[in-house]
């Protein structure tokens, strides 16, 4: 995770940035091209990126219901620990088929995504693996019942 100090990008940066979020499989030679420069200064900037912590991870993106993934479901959690405590959200990071876990303001300590095969399987990760977090207190699904847009892509500005 990008901590809290600020990471200078240049126009070039944000380019490369663009190109290589719209297709993370762009040749150092394609993205050398597109941008009118060496190979050689691609590849170094890219290598920037990344030990800056700017690129993270390079992935696929996996169509969830070529897997039987079909349930996508929202969980509002309280817990005793509250927002800031890490117990609570290094147990919920752990569970492989939990996606997401945000701290929230309001009532509610953390939001987390889930996704899984159907109601069954979500109420048996609810029983037998949430249950086991001992300061969660209580929760409060919300299932998807079609989803619109996600993404995980970013605006990058044109600066």
């Amino acid at each position: 995770m990008i901590g809290e100090t600020e990471i200078f990008l240049d126009k070039t940066d944000l380019h490369i940035l663009r190109l290589m979020q719209g297709n993370a499989r762009i040749s150092n030679a394609d993205l050398a091209r597109e941008l009118g420069m060496a190979p050689s200064g691609i590849l170094e900037r890219v290598k920037k990126l990344e030990q800056k912590n700017v690129i993270m991870q390079y992935t696929a993106r996996v169509n969830p219901i070529a897997l039987q993934q079909k349930l996508l479901a929202f969980i509002f959690m309280k817990a005793s620990d509250g927002p800031g405590s890490s117990n609570a959200t290094l147990e919920l990071a752990k569970i492989p088929e939990v996606q997401e876990v945000h701290h929230v303001a309001g009532d509610d300590c953390y939001l987390v995504k889930v996704r899984t095969y159907d109601s069954a399987s979500l109420m048996h990760i609810m029983r037998t693996q949430f249950s086991k977090i001992p300061n969660i207190l209580s929760t409060r699904t919300t299932i998807v019942l079609e989803t619109v847009k996600e993404q995980q892509q970013l605006v990058i500005p044109e600066k």
